[in-house]
């Protein structure tokens, strides 16, 4: 999509077509003439990534550019998460009515759950950005995203409003409407208890909301400060819920209440106790002859590309499904049963001369241009696409003038702003078009040393590239360019554009045509400007506390992503007409199994430096604390230097300092320092690591977020451990330690957290939980979701019980449904029930001690309410909700409004061991580094040698076989 610097332009004060380089990359550094006849319009946009979609290439995606050019359709679906989103209606209307359809999804996703990896809130958020951006090739659509923070699940509007900031998270949406223009807003959800989740009815009440403010200028005034411009939309549609009245009124999943059967019109601000209408029937089960299947089946592909929440989706049968909306407000005409969203709406591509009072010369340029693209359609070849050029070329030739007209007419600068955007969607629409139908193409990879040249280049992949680069490092880019047709169009003009002062070798050939299928390579060399900032997410935060991300840059707001480094373009002339292509320069490696993997190309900085994990917890007693300082490089030729630990006042540190020698790109080194509080305290305290290398001094590092099949991420960390002084005991045993087994669950960092406590938890393998001599351990952890993570788990649940009837202790930390214990299938000693979630997600709601004398909330820590203080996020999930009379429920607690949980933490007995539910979310906790947390978590931990928790008379632990 545009990225949002360029669009800004539009917003902005009316520049001749010749200035629109300057004002629309506002800081891209442009070099060589093509880059900047690139920027003159900023919807002519690079190809991000080497592999392509079949869809989105050669006649296929051409006829879909046909369409788009026949019409001015546009909107805008506004949701609240990543996966929200009716992805059937987007397909369906975006590749079968050829509509310009966008989507603004409010946050990125942090709070959600993650079955692919370990990554949580920030990094999530990163994952599921490219999820996202990845479903959205499969469904045609633009991308934005605001700027607030996915905090978890809430079960108010009100409760996302307090921690989002109303004005924050409408100007969010207002400048998407500013941005995109679109001439009709969509939403899934209606603001209402039908959409369960906080977020969703947050989602929808903007959705209507933003229908009248983004139009109003002193709405978000700072943004017509800014530049852009007020945008009225003409229509506004959401969703029709999917849900049954009864007596009792609305189900509200989300408090588990009923609510009134009342909704409300957030424009008209009006109550009514019917059902919305269904104004609309959007059919997504609709068979399309282009994708091989309907559109609800395509769009469902995309969906389960969003794999961390659910590890792959499912393809839905083919038939009939409708999708019905109901319309909240419109400015045109509109009947109560309409055909599509935008009946009354002149969306023909001369319908844009609507947008102002035009001359007739520009209105009939615009009906010629129509003409062209009819004609196009009419003589659309699969076999042959380069025969309908001539025709496409026209069509631009008459967009190309009319844009000249409009410059030179005495239209008001609004009124020329309004058509300005529209034509230039069309001059860029046309310039993709001609591409396709003649079958141009070219490829942008950094060259590698052991790179093969001629036919032999073409046949073989790309030998491997470094992934990222560094300050003050040279490299060079291949350019090849390939023409398939017998037309001479002319010398290439070669140009890159970046956010970056690159330096750049003018070599090349000034001759070279491509022509023939004989594709043309030049190559261009560079050097990393010495003081190149890293590729990185413009959106940041100090901690998972705050709500709502800090933009670095304000040119990006709403962008998914960071703009990357280096961008390539090529000019071919054609019919006397400049046609442009772009790649984001690439880089290249070899993976068994996926072959030739292409990344963008990232600058990364020389040295690199972590500490993790990232927060923990000091006993007050400790005498001394271990922490791991990593050192990376990622320099072609390694790094050497220094690396010591900023420590509170009086703490120290051996070593002091420590030297470190990395010979190769890649190389790490793990550097232990032991540290020696001193005059330890309950306070908080923060260590820090630094590097000096090369006379610089680095103080953070990265993690690349991802996996395989997923462009990947860099997130940037400071190296910090924040940590307290926390009064808090594990029990030992004669041998000074216990035997703690973990079996991870999903997204689980709670061993690597275990270690402030002194335990180093054995990870143990679902095949060592098959066979091995369970015995020799005291404990075993069954980490967060391990049974949703392992379904074989049950079946070696009597394993387990057996364990604890001999002695044994068994942690089992939250799952989802569906999750019960009977006895039929024991999933415990004895049975329980989750029948749905419960969860708490206040993170601050009251907890009560239902037994506060019980052994595990005394031994050996006392365990009270101030133990739930400074928790984050959540109090946790999956509370369960029945369970048999050997249970003891040891806590409770509740959001506002919401029936007592006391299911969160339940205990038993059996035999000589005990079992432990745990629905609270320590797992969110702990690497947070919340006091509290490790308490309770220390007791559980020493309930093994708890006497009044396990064992007894003539309890002896026996093996479990």
């Amino acid at each position: 999509m545009p990225t949002y610097e360029k669009v800004v332009a539009m917003g902005q004060k009316l520049l001749p077509i010749a200035e629109w380089a300057a004002a629309a990359a506002l800081g891209v550094v442009c070099l060589g003439a093509q880059a900047q006849q690139q920027a003159q319009n900023p919807y002519i946009q690079p190809q991000l990534s080497v592999r392509q979609l079949p869809v989105n290439q050669g006649a296929t995606a051409l006829w879909q550019d046909l369409e788009k050019l026949h019409t001015r359709a546009s909107l805008l679906m506004i949701v609240a998460h990543p996966d929200d989103e009716d992805s059937g209606m987007l397909t369906y209307e975006a590749r079968g009515m050829g509509v310009r359809a966008g989507m603004l999804t409010l946050n990125r996703g942090e709070g959600g759950q993650n079955v692919m990896t370990g990554d949580f809130n920030d990094a999530l958020g990163l994952i599921r950005t490219q999820e996202l951006l990845k479903e959205d090739e499969y469904s045609g659509i633009d991308q934005m995203f605001g700027s607030v923070v996915d905090f978890g699940f809430s079960k108010t509007m009100d409760e996302t409003l307090t921690n989002w900031g109303y004005d924050r998270v409408l100007c969010d949406a207002v400048r998407a409407v500013r941005i995109y223009r679109p001439l009709v807003i969509t939403s899934v959800f209606i603001g209402g208890v039908t959409d369960g989740h906080g977020h969703h009815q947050v989602a929808g009440r903007l959705a209507q909301e933003v229908f009248n403010a983004a139009g109003d200028p002193t709405v978000c005034a700072d943004q017509i400060k800014e530049g852009l411009q007020p945008w009225q939309p003409l229509k506004v549609y959401e969703r029709v819920p999917s849900f049954s009245v009864s007596d009792q009124g609305i189900y509200d999943y989300a408090t588990g209440k009923y609510a009134p059967a009342k909704f409300y019109n957030y424009i008209t601000k009006t109550w009514s106790n019917e059902t919305p209408s269904a104004d609309v029937t959007i059919p997504e089960g609709t068979y399309s002859p282009l994708l091989g299947m309907s559109y609800l089946q395509f769009a469902r592909l995309g969906l389960g590309e969003q794999k961390t929440q659910n590890g792959g989706g499912a393809m839905p049968a083919a038939g009939a499904f409708d999708v019905a909306y109901h319309r909240y407000g419109s400015r045109v005409n509109a009947k109560d049963k309409e055909e599509s969203f935008f009946d009354g709406i002149d969306t023909s591509l001369a319908g844009i001369a609507s947008l102002a009072p035009v001359s007739a010369e520009i209105r009939g340029n615009l009906v010629h241009a129509d003409g062209d693209v009819t004609k196009a359609m009419a003589q659309y070849s699969v076999t042959d696409t380069a025969k309908i050029a001539p025709l496409l070329a026209d069509g631009l030739k008459d967009i190309n003038a009319t844009i000249e007209l409009v410059n030179d007419s005495s239209l008001t600068d609004r009124q020329k702003v309004d058509l300005q955007q529209e034509l230039l969607l069309k001059q860029g629409q046309f310039n993709d078009a001609i591409v396709r139908a003649l079958g141009l193409s070219m490829r942008a990879v950094v060259a590698s040393t052991s790179s093969t040249t001629g036919i032999t280049s073409r046949v073989q992949e790309s030998s491997d590239t470094p992934a990222a680069l560094t300050t003050g490092e040279r490299f060079s880019v291949n350019v090849q360019v390939n023409n398939p047709t017998s037309l001479d169009l002319s010398p290439l003009k070669i140009g890159f554009s970046s956010p970056l002062p690159w330096s750049i070798d003018p070599g090349g050939c000034a001759d070279c045509t491509p022509i023939g299928n004989y594709p043309q390579t030049l190559p261009r060399s560079f050097t990393v400007p010495a003081d190149a900032k890293p590729t990185q997410p413009y959106f940041t935060r100090p901690g998972i506390e705050q709500p709502y991300y800090d933009i670095a840059n304000a040119n990006l707001h709403g962008q998914p992503e960071s703009p990357y480094p280096l961008t390539a373009w090529t000019t071919l002339e054609y019919s006397g007409l400049d046609i442009t292509l772009g790649e984001v320069v690439q880089t290249a490696h070899h993976v068994n199994g996926q072959g030739t993997v292409y990344q963008p190309l990232v600058i990364v900085p020389a040295i690199s430096v972590a500490l993790a994990p990232s927060a923990g917890v000091i006993p007050l007693d400790a005498k001394t604390v271990t922490l791991t300082a990593r050192v990376h490089t990622d320099a072609p030729n390694g790094g050497y230097g220094s690396l010591h630990l900023n420590l509170p006042d009086g703490w120290s540190a051996e070593p002091a300092s420590a030297p470190f020698h990395l010979t190769h790109r890649g190389e790490e080194s793990a550097i232990i320092f032991t540290v020696m509080p001193k005059n330890l305290a309950t306070q908080s305290y923060t260590i820090s690591a630094v590097a000096e290398s090369g006379g610089k001094t680095y103080t953070d590092g990265y993690t690349t977020v991802g996996y395989p099949g997923l462009t990947p991420t860099n997130l940037y960390r400071a190296a910090t451990y924040k940590t307290s002084g926390v009064d808090v005991h594990v029990a030992q045993d004669e041998k000074g330690g216990l035997r703690i087994a973990y079996l991870p669950g999903t997204g689980d960092d709670v061993p690597q957290s275990l270690t402030a406590l002194g335990v180093n938890a054995h990870l143990l393998s679902i095949d060592e939980l098959k066979t091995a001599n369970l015995s020799q351990y005291d404990e075993i952890i069954l980490g967060v979701r391990a049974y949703n993570a392992h379904p074989e788990l049950a079946q070696m649940q009597p394993r387990l019980n057996a364990y604890v009837e001999h002695g044994g202790v068994v942690i089992a930390q939250y799952n989802t449904a569906p999750f019960a214990s009977t006895d039929a299938h024991p999933i415990a000693p004895y049975p329980f029930a989750l029948s749905g979630a419960e969860n708490v997600v206040q993170e601050n709601a009251p907890v009560t001690l239902l037994e506060p004398q019980h052994p595990l909330l005394n031994w050996p820590n006392k365990i009270t309410s101030a133990d739930f203080d400074g928790w984050v996020e959540e109090r946790g999930h999956s509370f369960l909700r029945t369970w048999d009379t050997h249970y003891d429920a040891l806590t409770e607690t509740h959001d506002e409004g919401q029936d007592p949980q006391r299911g969160g933490l339940l205990y038993t007995r059996s035999g000589c061991g005990a079992y432990v539910y745990v629905a609270y979310a320590l797992y969110r906790q702990l690497p947070e580094g919340v006091p509290g947390a490790y308490r309770l978590y220390a007791n559980l931990l020493s309930l093994p040698k708890n006497p009044q928790a396990v064992g007894g008379t003539g309890c002896t632990q026996a093996p479990a076989h």
